[in-house]
C-alpha cells in the first residue's frame, strides 16, 4: 500500500509539472491559481575525506537529481494558500536530492513528500503565515540554515518605508515561533524555535543590515530520536551586505554568537563548552537574472560547534553526518572552509552552477581532524 501511495504522489507531481504552464496561462487573468516546478541534475565528486580516527572514506562520485512542484491559490489579493511537493528521503531533512543507482534503494519507488503547506496573509505592510513553510527570513547563504529544512508554526512581519529619512530607506520587523518535537507537555519541556529579526536598508537599498536572535529550546544532541540529552541555544546574529553597482560586487558578513553558558552542563564535553562563535564572509561578482549572465564568488566560513544547530544547517560542504549514531542528517558545524562558485544563465529557464568546497574540522572528536574536498556541477531547470 505504501508503494502504491508513493507512486500516486509521484504521478501527481509530474502531472502538475506537465500541466502547470498551460493551466497557469489560462488562469493568468485572474491569477488565483499558479503553478511552479523545478528540477536539478547534479554530478558530484568527493575526495580527501578523513574520518576522526585518521582513516579516509572512499572517494565517491555520484549523479543525483531533485524535483519539486507546487501551487498557490489566492482567493483574495491578501490571502494565499500554498503547497509544494519534493523528492527526498524523510529522514534526510537537509537533502531533497536522490542518487541514481543508490544501492538497495534503486528498486524502490521514488520518495516524495510535502515540504510546504501553509496559509498566508499579506495586507498593507503586514505579512503573516501559519503552517509548514521554509525559513522565514532572507538568507545570503545556507551555512546557518539550509534551504531544505522546513518549519511548522507561524510567522509575522511588518515593513515600514522611510522616504523622507536620509539614513534609513526601510525597516522590517519580523518573528516567528515554530515547533520541532511536540511532547504535548509543559511549554518548558517542548522543543521549539523562537526567531526575531530587524532588517533595515540604507544608501538607496545598497546596504542591508539584519540583526537577529534565535532561541532553540530542548534541541537533541543527535537528531531523529537518537538523542542522549537535550539542551538550549540562544544565538545572536548580526549580518550585513553591501552592493557595489560598478563593477557589480556584493560583500557580505555574518557573525554568530551563542549566548548560552554551558560550563555547568555535564552532558557537553569540556573541550566544546566554549565553542559558540561563528563567522561567514562572502564576495560575489555579477548576478543571474537573464540569459547570458555570469556570476562568481567566494565564501569563507568559520563555525564553532554551537554557533548553529548542525543538523539545521546546509549539508553541501562535506560528507560528515550522524550515520554512525542512527541518523542520516548532517553535522555541519565545528569546521572552517572555503567555497568557490561560478554560475551561468543558459536561458530563462536553464542555469548551470559549479561549486568547489574544501573543509577542515576545528576540534577533533577523535585522534584526527576530519577533512573533505568536494566539487559539484548542477544543471537547474524551472518552469
Amino acid at each position: 500500500m505504501k508503494r502504491y501511495a508513493s507512486r500516486s504522489i509521484l504521478f501527481l507531481l509530474f502531472a502538475v509539472m506537465y500541466s502547470g504552464a498551460s493551466f497557469a496561462q489560462e488562469e493568468s487573468k485572474q491569477k488565483k491559481l499558479t503553478f511552479q516546478a523545478d528540477a536539478r541534475i547534479r554530478g558530484e565528486q568527493d575526495w580527501n575525506s578523513r574520518k576522526s580516527d585518521g582513516t579516509y572514506r572512499d572517494d565517491r562520485f555520484r549523479v543525483r537529481f531533485r524535483v519539486r512542484a507546487g501551487m498557490k491559490y489566492k482567493p483574495r489579493d491578501w490571502a494565499e494558500f500554498g503547497i509544494r511537493l519534493r523528492t527526498g528521503y524523510p529522514e534526510k531533512q537537509q537533502d531533497p536530492h536522490l542518487t541514481i543507482g543508490d544501492g538497495y534503494h534503486e528498486f524502490e519507488s521514488v520518495p516524495v513528500g510535502f515540504d510546504k503547506l501553509f496559509f498566508r496573509m499579506q495586507y498593507f505592510r503586514y505579512d503573516f503565515w501559519i503552517g509548514r513553510n521554509t525559513f522565514p527570513f532572507e538568507k545570503k547563504h545556507e551555512l546557518f540554515w539550509g534551504d531544505n529544512v522546513w518549519l511548522d508554526g507561524f510567522y509575522l512581519g511588518a515593513s515600514f518605508d522611510y522616504e523622507d529619512t536620509k539614513w534609513i530607506d526601510s525597516v522590517k520587523y519580523s518573528g516567528g515561533l515554530f515547533t520541532i518535537i511536540n511532547n504535548f507537555s509543559t511549554f518548558s519541556s517542548e522543543s521549539f524555535i523562537g526567531m526575531l529579526r530587524v532588517s533595515s536598508k540604507h544608501l538607496d537599498s545598497r546596504l542591508s543590515v539584519f540583526p537577529s536572535f534565535y532561541y532553540f529550546s530542548q534541541m537533541p544532541d543527535i537528531p531523529d530520536g537518537n538523542e542522549n540529552y537535550r539542551f538550549n541555544y540562544a544565538i545572536f546574529h548580526i549580518g550585513a551586505e553591501y552592493l557595489m553597482q560598478e563593477p557589480r560586487l556584493t560583500f557580505g558578513l555574518d557573525i554568530y554568537q551563542n549566548l548560552k553558558n554551558y560550563q555547568n552542563d555535564e552532558n557537553i564535553p569540556d573541550f566544546l563548552k566554549d565553542q559558540k562563535s561563528g563567522i561567514v564572509g562572502h564576495i560575489v561578482w555579477g548576478r543571474l537574472r537573464k540569459k547570458g549572465d555570469f556570476s562568481t564568488g567566494v565564501y569563507l566560513t568559520y563555525l564553532e560547534r554551537y554557533s548553529a544547530v548542525d543538523f539545521f544547517a546546509q549539508n553541501d560542504w562535506t560528507r560528515w553526518d550522524y550515520s554512525g549514531q542512527g541518523s542520516r542528517d548532517g553535522r555541519l558545524t565545528n569546521f572552517k572552509g572555503i567555497e568557490l562558485v561560478a554560475a551561468y544563465k543558459i536561458s530563462k529557464r536553464f542555469q548551470l552552477k559549479m561549486r568547489y568546497f574544501k573543509v577542515e574540522q576545528l576540534l577533533p572528536y577523535g585522534s584526527a581532524l576530519e577533512t573533505g574536498d568536494r566539487i559539484r556541477l548542477d544543471l537547474d531547470f524551472k518552469w
